[in-house]
């Protein structure tokens, strides 16, 4: 994909946001949920969490786009992953077991669910002077409940997913729409992100001014990007974002 770095830009008016893994803690809820959901298993004993953790995660992100294409539902999707997760260990051969596996694992990550911390208040300060976009690869419903859950809906000025708008990040076009949506232009809009393909270089495609997440110690590939690992102190974040 080819990029272009943003020009010297103007004042900030608007914000754009990730949500997974930037806003909302989806690795440490995972963790937490697939530890209380193996508890229960007969085998638990056997499991090194953080091995079974990984495990999940490539799953995740090898099926969570074939979902988005429209190839699996969720719930097709969730079985499917469930029952590779735990193969390994003899277990989940029916898809009855693995429905009723996966559906006690997303109680538990639904009730679980947790902000990044800081991420709140950083929402909190910027609100009164900037308008907030959520730009998200996942399902409308699942993000707004999401929003809902975390306290930070009435933050939020649009929340733009890939379901509504039919593409992913980093195609342009999710990006424009959220613009759109907000009255902004590229060169006074900030994306933050975590993920480096779907949003550093999708907004610097569309010559947004990225400013990559990188909570856990990933190699920055452009110096030029500005980075910052969490939301605290909340001083020194701002200065970040918005200058």
């Amino acid at each position: 994909m080819t990029y272009q770095q943003p020009a010297l830009p103007r004042r900030p008016t608007t914000i754009l946001f990730d949500l997974d893994d930037t806003l909302f803690d989806h690795a440490g809820t995972a963790r937490a949920a697939l530890a209380a959901s193996t508890s229960s298993l007969p085998f638990w004993q056997e499991i090194e969490l953080e091995e079974l953790y990984n495990r999940y995660s490539e799953l995740l992100e090898e099926m969570h786009p074939q979902v988005l294409a429209g190839r699996y539902s969720y719930l097709e999707a969730r079985r499917i992953r469930f029952q590779r997760l735990l193969a390994p260990y003899g277990a989940m051969t029916t898809a009855t077991e693995a429905d009723d596996f996966a559906q006690l694992h997303y109680t538990h990550y639904r009730a679980l669910r947790q902000p990044v911390a800081g991420a709140l208040a950083l929402l909190v300060a910027l609100k009164p002077q900037y308008r907030i976009g959520i730009v998200t690869n996942n399902r409308t419903a699942e993000q707004e409940d999401k929003l809902q859950y975390l306290g930070m809906t009435h933050l939020v000025d649009a929340l733009i997913t890939s379901e509504d708008v039919g593409v992913t990040k980093p195609d342009p076009r999710i990006f424009q729409v959220a613009m759109q949506h907000l009255h902004a232009a590229p060169a006074e809009t900030v994306m933050v992100g975590d993920n480096w393909h779907a949003d550093v270089i999708g907004a610097l495609a569309v010559g947004i001014r990225p400013v990559w997440l990188n909570r856990f110690g990933a190699t920055r590939k452009l110096a030029t990007v500005e980075e910052i690992t969490g939301f605290e102190p909340l001083a020194a974040v701002l200065q970040k974002i918005v200058g």
